[in-house]
């Protein structure tokens, strides 16, 4: 007899917006175990399981749904550990409904398996619990390899090399390691104690973590290589150098980069001062100019940092916001507003030399770019001023420039400042030393990232086992 359809999630419980707009906690509060296991049961089991070639990981997905299905949550955690350290986090901040959930059969006809939130459920089972599964590490290999960045691209590059049995050192510039996870992703969809706990679980699987380095300044790559024993090095650095429109008024006080906003929110709980010795100015009306993750967690910030009213200028409609809908949702039940199709011409500031009202005009929507969305044209004559006090500008991010300038040979995108490096094994213009995820993209997503690493970490391991073999390089750089 064939099993019943069910059609519908089970739905994740959260916390009431007039509650959660005054506070910082997480705003999700995830699944109980009766509710883990009820929204397993709807997964199918697929023997050729699409929702694997959807995770840029490739975890065993029907595998640990299964094992939640049977209630063995510590043997979930174990199948997920395989492939990816960091469950707590991606069952978070994942936008799973683009990869792995969009490939779920389910979805034909209802909605898809939430993968994410199973994998979140049992990440935080096994915290609970006070456990902390770690997988098979091999016999030590006696050859270091440097990681520069502790984001996701490099904790995940990081864990693998350890799990193969290298010395793996992470050199991390800020005092706190996560990179994005911890100065860009706010504490109400990604608490920092979790972060904190899937460092700590990297950390225990023998890898070093040497925090205020700057590579490029307190040593350079060639140092760490020729001098310091490194004979490898991965660059995970991201893409934290935030980028502007470049537009009269720009240079006012109170406008904002994100990365600045967020890392003053974030990382230096500038939202708990004077408890915290960081301040951060937020007026009465905020303008927050994108539409991306990053603008939704700046203008969700502005609100519970006391912000009466928070809005959005997007230059294309709702439907283009490169955002995940859930964020975008959340930010619409929090009473954000939107206002769509306006860009930003120019700032207007008071006689102190503060931002008090921003200049934008109307667009329509043209042909579509090479991004696949439609351009955005301006319509002539249609501009109109908005009161504001604050704004934040989140329209991207590119890579700091630092690594490339003190690395001889390292090359960059002419136009983008992303490093040019083969895109499947990872391998830079340099010999020796691999890069993934933003720095090498811009600015994405954090599983992306992690796939990097850990793709990287593999062409790591045979760049350093065939080290001596003519031409190794030009295998790996020139790979298809």
């Amino acid at each position: 007899m064939p099993r019943k359809l069910i059609l519908n999630r089970v739905p994740m419980k959260k916390r009431k917006p007039g509650e959660r707009i005054k506070i910082f906690d997480e705003v999700a509060l995830g699944y109980t175990e009766e509710e883990a296991i009820k929204e397993a049961e709807r997964c199918l089991q697929c023997p050729k399981p699409l929702c694997v070639d959807g995770c840029p990981v490739n975890i065993d997905i029907p595998a640990f749904i299964k094992k939640i299905k049977e209630g063995d949550f510590i043997g979930a955690v174990r199948i997920i550990k395989e492939d990816n350290p960091l469950p707590a986090v991606c069952g978070r901040v994942c936008p799973q409904e683009e990869q792995c959930e969009q490939r779920c059969v389910v979805g034909i006809k209802g909605e898809p398996v939430a993968i994410g939130r199973l994998e979140r459920f049992v990440a935080d089972y096994e915290a609970k619990q006070g456990l902390s599964e770690k997988p098979e590490i091999k016999e030590k290999k006696n050859k270091k390899v440097a990681i520069i960045g502790s984001g996701p691209a490099g904790l995940v590059c990081a864990s693998e090399l350890a799990k193969m049995g290298y010395d793996v050192t992470i050199f991390e510039s800020l005092h706190e390691a996560g990179g994005v996870l911890i100065y860009g992703i706010p504490e109400f969809r990604l608490p920092k104690e979790i972060v904190k706990r899937e460092v700590e679980y990297i950390k225990s699987l023998g890898v070093k973590l040497v925090t205020n380095f700057c590579v490029g300044r307190t040593r350079t790559i060639d140092e760490l290589m020729n001098e310091d024993g490194f004979e490898a090095v991965f660059i995970g650095t991201g893409a934290g150098l935030p980028r502007f429109m470049h537009i009269p008024g720009e240079n006012l006080l109170g406008i904002y980069s994100a990365n600045e906003f967020l890392t003053r929110i974030n990382l230096m709980k500038a939202y708990k001062f004077p408890e915290y010795d960081t301040p951060v100015k937020v007026g009465n009306r905020v303008a927050v100019i994108g539409g991306g993750n990053v603008a939704m967690d700046s203008a969700r910030s502005a609100l519970r940092a006391g912000a009466e009213k928070v809005m959005v200028l997007y230059r294309r409609t709702r439907k283009e916001m490169p955002a995940r809908i859930e964020e975008i949702e959340n930010a619409e039940e929090e009473g954000i507003e939107f206002h769509f199709l306006v860009t930003p011409v120019r700032y207007i500031g008071d006689e102190n030399g503060w931002v008090k009202e921003v200049e934008v005009t109307k667009m329509k929507l043209g042909e579509p770019d090479e991004s696949g969305r439609r351009r955005p044209i301006p319509i002539e004559g249609s501009e109109f001023t908005i009161s504001v006090d604050t704004v934040v500008v989140a329209i991207g991010q590119i890579p700091t420039p630092i690594i490339a300038k003190t690395t001889p040979g390292l090359e960059v995108h002419p136009r983008w400042g992303t490093l040019i490096a083969n895109q499947k094994t990872g391998a830079t213009t340099r010999p020796g030393i691999f890069a993934g995820g933003d720095v090498v993209t811009g600015a994405a997503t954090v599983i992306l990232a992690a796939g990097a690493g850990k793709t990287a970490a593999k062409y790591i391991d045979y760049y350093l086992q065939n080290k001596d073999k003519k031409g190794i390089w030009e295998e790996l750089f020139e790979m298809k």
